[in-house]
């Protein structure tokens, strides 16, 4: 089924960050695999003039989700090489960086969650989101979750988001799209 994207479309891609890949300290199995398809998704919507927009986890480094307070190891402190974007990931200069979970008392899983996300989307007059990135239970639900919520049209891009184990990248999959997400993948996008 070919998926339109029209100009009230932006790409959302989310937390492909250092310490979420391979080598880093929360690593996705993978997760560099899938940034050749973001690439492409980048340029498609670079060379339309369309919004682009990069999550990232930007933690104190107390963050209450680290050990021993927290599920989680250290991760994607600010100001550190783990939290940086991936050296593959070609963002263009004008894409808009979304900090998450920047409250040491805060988590905060969705790219809407404690950022003025919603009220960029809707100065840029945005009705439709393209989502991919990791991890696929994680950070990539709760945004998509969220933006549901808040009523815009929302494509995860199958073969553009990475999840930790299959198991819970496929009940992640079913929760989203029985929440309303549309499942689609890079090749079925056509831009209008």
């Amino acid at each position: 089924m070919r998926v339109g994207i029209t100009k009230d479309s932006a790409l959302i891609i989310v937390d492909v960050q250092r310490d979420f890949m391979p080598g880093g300290a929360l690593p996705v199995p993978s997760g560099e695999s899938i940034i050749p398809v973001i690439n492409r998704l980048i340029a498609s919507f670079k060379e339309r003039e369309m919004p682009i927009i990069a999550t990232r986890d930007w933690h104190p480094k107390d963050h209450i989700s680290f050990k021993p307070r927290g599920p989680w190891p250290p991760h994607c402190i600010q100001g550190t090489a783990g939290a940086e974007f991936h050296p593959s990931l070609e963002l263009p200069e004008r894409a808009i960086i979304v900090s998450k979970g920047t409250s040491a008392e805060k988590e905060a899983y969705s790219a809407f969650q404690g950022t003025g996300l919603e009220n960029t989307l809707n100065k840029l007059r945005i009705k439709r989101l393209f989502v991919c990135g990791v991890a696929t239970e994680y950070c990539v639900k709760e945004t998509v979750m969220d933006a549901l919520k808040r009523g815009f049209q929302t494509f995860v891009i199958e073969d553009a988001i990475k999840g930790i184990d299959v198991r819970g990248e496929d009940k992640a999959k079913g929760e989203m799209l029985k929440k309303g997400a549309v499942m689609t993948s890079s090749p079925e996008l056509a831009f209008f």
